[in-house]
């Protein structure tokens, strides 16, 4: 917890090197199955935010760039994996660094919405790093998932570090530095509106059914 409390602390100590790793956790977070857990979201608007400040290694043309190539490259990583291993993934045992969950849930959610999974999982942690191992493992075609890729990568690796640079100027310095990390938080909970929005108008009659079908406790 005191790690995502200070989480901007470590990157602006770490100056160059920060943002460096700040985009070596997005590519693994985008396609690397063990990524799952990595703080993308929160990440991406961590590194606008610093870069408004500032703070040296952090400038905004530099981390959006990096952040969007590297957000491509990760999803890339992702779909070649599962297209070499294929259908079997799926019934791969559960470990520390891989849950079949998170897979199943992915693969759900890819089989109702197509390629634009790519797209809308990018604003949704666990999904986001699963979806392209998903598109390999059915055998998307290759174009129309590199299309679908660069335009998720761009609205939020690119987006989302736009969001943190700008957000900074609603802010004074005593302000941004007090409440850094609720701001984060309430903004990763407003860039996943859209998509949660959208989940809602797709499984509410589904949703409702289900609780009215509860038993009433008196």
């Amino acid at each position: 917890m005191d790690f995502l409390l200070h989480f901007d602390r470590y990157l602006e100590a770490l100056g160059p090197i920060g943002a460096l790793l700040a985009m070596a956790i997005i590519f693994a977070e985008s396609g690397l199955f063990f990524g799952f857990f990595l703080p993308g979201d929160s990440l991406l608007l961590t590194a606008g935010l610093l870069a408004y400040k500032g703070v040296p290694g952090f400038h905004i043309w530099q981390l959006v760039i990096g952040f969007t190539v590297m957000a491509i490259i990760g999803d890339s990583v992702g779909y070649w994996f599962g297209n070499k291993v294929g259908p079997p993934i799926f019934a791969r045992p559960e470990s520390r660094f891989f849950k079949p969950q998170n897979l199943a849930k992915a693969k759900e959610f890819y089989d109702k919405h197509g390629p634009v999974t790519l797209v809308l999982a990018r604003f949704m942690p666990f999904i986001r790093t699963f979806a392209p191992i998903v598109a390999g493992a059915v055998k998307m075609h290759y174009r129309t998932f590199l299309t679908y890729n660069v335009i998720g990568a761009i609205l939020w690796g690119a987006g989302v570090t736009f969001a943190g640079y700008y957000l900074g100027a609603f802010f004074p310095p005593e302000a941004l530095d007090r409440y850094f990390i609720y701001i984060v938080i309430l903004v990763v909970l407003l860039s996943a509106t859209p998509t949660l929005l959208h989940l809602w108008g797709e499984n509410k009659d589904k949703i409702l059914a289900r609780v009215r079908r509860q038993p009433h406790v008196e």
